[in-house]
């Protein structure tokens, strides 16, 4: 589950050579892999073409060649760069190669049934430009079957992002570790099927790393998961609020209340204007509901300590009543989003004031959400990688933040950050953020720590939307709750 930028790569690869193990042995591994994922999608004959780079990567691609020919493949080599120029690990198997090596710049791509890009990986440190650039455009444009070793060339792997011009694979082959950049958008678009290859660098060498990027998976926040045990009680698994905005304006919050309560809390109270209470009631059937109009009323009803998390932002609305009311409710366990983040837009630190008394707080942005907020914070919005300008963003808030999207990131201030790519495409739907907030509202509720609750709500809301299927609107989410945790309650 660990995501290895490229310069911890480097020192994973460093540290095992330290330890023993030759790089040349470690390449011909690598090279093996490659060949093995080639060989699960061509037949033997099929016409092969090498794509070789100057580093290390045109090594792993040599190796594969002279594998693949081993086997029985009709295989061609062509290299960016001069043979000459080759160095260490990579100009020793390009030795070993001994077939013709033509010049990557003028190599046909016809007839070829299937292209391995081996001209650069993850450490990629500038646009693809040039010779190299043109030669991506041109594989693009034969839309040929590709297998991209470590990371498709001209995805940078620290942030995902398109350096200039970038293969689209379809199969990628990475060693040891995934990247962030396999996992971020766009990256993850141009990596196809990844396969992540044991190649020798032992598990060891993670406790001198530390990394602090993850894949969002069970595994991750699986421990700490609160589920349900004989003794338990509703009480036991805490008391949600979820504080609503004007009559006009209630959907969203009784999205938030009901997967609060689906997701596993014990009670939900729905905070509500008395002009709205006729509808939520009418709406809502196992969920409570409590007359509140403003941030007053708010903390008269949260004089009960036993209402120790609230959920706040779905249909409050926008202006400085939502900011008065997150102040009336700032020392429970909170999660924000929506209106009371746009509440605060331009103003950050405002809003770490506010949520400096929380004992567990997440908040749940959007993009346009995310970028109002930190208007003119260009600390926080300038970094390529999305991981870092969230991280970015918890350490300037306190509090653990959740950008929303394809490849969602939870990132907490000690650094920890976890990217999701379980969301299918049919969960950008109105109100699937809404549910997302009751989801980990209803995980707090229940004594998790806010990192792992808000890693746990994404996971299992993007699971929920497979679940639903196509077409589904947030509602289904709720519903599809179900199947997820039972499936999840047995594998933990």
């Amino acid at each position: 589950m660990e995501l290895l930028t490229p310069d911890e790569m480097g020192r994973a690869d460093a540290l095992t050579i330290a330890g023993g193990v030759p790089g040349e042995r470690l390449m011909e591994r690598a090279g093996a892999a490659v060949a093995r994922v080639a060989g699960r999608h061509a037949a033997v004959g099929s016409r092969v073409l090498v794509l070789c780079g100057p580093g290390n990567n045109g090594g792993d691609g040599f190796v594969a060649a002279r594998l693949m020919a081993g086997m029985g493949y009709r295989v061609r080599v062509a290299l960016l760069g001069a043979r000459g120029a080759l160095k260490g690990d990579a100009a020793l198997m390009a030795g070993r190669w001994s077939g013709p090596v033509e010049a990557a710049a003028e190599a046909s791509l016809e007839p070829v049934d299937l292209v391995i890009d081996a001209l650069f990986g993850a450490g990629l440190a500038r646009d693809l430009d040039g010779a190299a650039r043109e030669l991506v455009e041109r594989l693009n444009a034969a839309s040929l079957p590709v297998v991209a070793v470590d990371l498709p060339s001209g995805i940078d792997g620290a942030s995902g992002a398109v350096r200039g011009a970038a293969v689209r694979a379809h199969w990628s082959v990475t060693f040891f570790r995934a990247k962030p950049g396999h996992l971020l958008m766009p990256g993850r678009l141009h990596c196809g099927e990844l396969t992540v290859a044991d190649i020798g660098i032992g598990p060891a060498t993670l406790d001198v790393i530390r990394p602090q990027a993850f894949e969002n998976v069970p595994e991750l926040w699986g421990a700490g998961f609160p589920v349900p045990r004989a003794e338990g009680h509703k009480y036991s698994r805490g008391h949600l609020v979820a504080v609503s905005g004007p009559a006009q304006a209630t959907g969203a919050t009784r999205l938030a209340a009901r997967a609060a309560l689906r997701a596993g809390a014990g009670l939900v109270t729905v905070a509500c204007p008395a002009a709205a209470l006729a509808i939520h009631a009418a709406n809502l059937s196992a969920i409570m509901v409590r007359p509140v109009e403003d941030a007053d009323g708010l903390a008269h009803l949260l004089a009960d300590r036993r209402l120790a998390t609230v959920v706040i932002g779905p249909g409050v609305g926008v202006g400085q009543g939502a900011r008065d009311r997150l102040r009336a409710c700032a020392d429970r366990r909170l999660v924000i989003d929506a209106d009371l983040i746009s509440s605060f837009a331009g103003a950050p630190d405002e809003l770490a004031r506010a949520m400096s008394r929380s004992p567990a707080a997440v908040a749940t942005p959007h993009d346009g959400e995310f970028a109002k907020l930190f208007a003119g914070h260009d600390e926080v919005l300038s970094p390529p990688s999305k991981i870092e300008r969230v991280r970015a963003a918890a350490r300037r808030l306190g509090i653990v933040v959740v950008l929303k999207g394809p490849d969602t990131v939870v990132a907490a201030p000690d650094g920890r950050a976890a990217v999701a790519a379980n969301a299918p495409p049919w969960l950008a739907t109105a109100g699937a953020g809404d549910v997302l907030s009751g989801i980990v509202g209803g995980l707090l509720s229940q004594g998790m720590p806010a990192f792992e609750a808000a890693c746990a709500g994404v996971w299992v809301h993007g699971e929920a939307a497979q679940e639903a299927g196509p077409g589904l609107v947030a509602d289904d989410l709720i519903d599809a709750l179900r199947l997820v945790y039972r499936r999840l309650f047995q594998r933990l």
